[in-house]
């Protein structure tokens, strides 16, 4: 009777129409990139180009895949989100166990935890940082790209709020059968904690491909450059020096179509990539939330 009522159908109408209003303004950005992106130059350089190209032509993204360090900026993209996402999940997973632990099992397990939240609030800012990357000798490598970020307090804490929930039972009955941590980790935890490592992976990921400030001021060659940095180059700063444009194809093509070409491509991936993780997002970012 309750979803039957007047009052559930009018909240369902309600938020059914938000959820679409929500959803069309996250796409139609997406749609006009694209259209963009095919439109001749002159409608381009004009802004009159909608929700539809004018004057198609696909001359933008034939500049765009002949452009090789355009194409060397994805595989270092690909290189690093794969590195930081192995890398990430394996140290969050392996610090999230021991502190999903009670104290009388795990002693200055809250001194643990604590000492990573601080690192939430705080941190060393970015001249210390950029010294220690320095000193360690990871300046314009992709390990100056994944091993400063391999540590994300918050996805640890997620993922240790999570393996509270699982019955303390299961783990008891893999010790009595003689397995020890590690195992239980790998047979017990792992396999049941699917939907929070999906979602904590897709974040990673996600912040991987994102992030273009640390490739700007820790890689000195622009051929080493993720896609991220590259496009902030040509996006924000309008420096088309490093897709190495001729002068004749800027007479034959617009920068703005370049650009939009370039920016559509680079969103590709996560778009692929998300529908496969989409439903363990909300179940795992629920179930990760609930304990302290």
């Amino acid at each position: 009777m309750y979803y039957k009522s007047r009052k559930y159908r009018l909240f369902y109408i309600c938020n059914f129409a938000f959820l679409l209003v929500a959803s069309i303004a996250c796409v139609l950005p997406l749609i006009h990139i694209l259209a963009v992106s095919f439109s001749a130059k002159e409608p381009a350089n004009a802004q009159a180009v909608g929700l539809w190209p004018i004057g198609f032509n696909t001359d933008a993204y034939k500049q765009t895949f002949s452009n090789p360090n355009f194409l060397k900026s994805i595989v270092v993209s690909i290189e690093r989100v794969l590195l930081g996402t192995v890398i990430g999940m394996a140290v969050t997973v392996l610090t999230a166990y021991p502190l999903s632990k009670m104290n009388a099992r795990f002693r200055g397990r809250t001194m643990y935890t604590w000492f990573f939240v601080f690192t939430m609030l705080f941190n060393g800012g970015l001249i210390p940082t950029y010294m220690v990357i320095q000193k360690m000798h990871l300046m314009n490598s992709i390990w100056a790209l994944v091993l400063p970020g391999a540590v994300s307090a918050w996805n640890m804490v997620l993922l240790l709020n999570f393996f509270k929930t699982v019955p303390r039972e299961l783990e008891e009955a893999a010790l009595i059968d003689g397995a020890n941590h590690i195992k239980t980790l790998w047979y017990i935890y792992l396999p049941v904690s699917m939907p929070s490592l999906a979602t904590l992976s897709l974040f990673t990921m996600v912040a991987h491909w994102n992030s273009w400030f640390d490739g700007m001021i820790y890689l000195t060659d622009a051929q080493k450059w993720p896609l991220s940095t590259l496009l902030q180059t040509i996006v924000v700063t309008e420096d088309f020096s490093k897709i190495n444009m001729r002068p004749e194809d800027v007479k034959l093509i617009s920068n703005e179509t370049v650009k939009a070409s370039q920016i559509f491509i680079g969103a590709i991936p996560i778009l692929l990539v998300y529908p496969f993780l989409q439903k363990y997002f909300v179940k795992g970012m629920v179930l990760g939330a609930v304990k302290e």
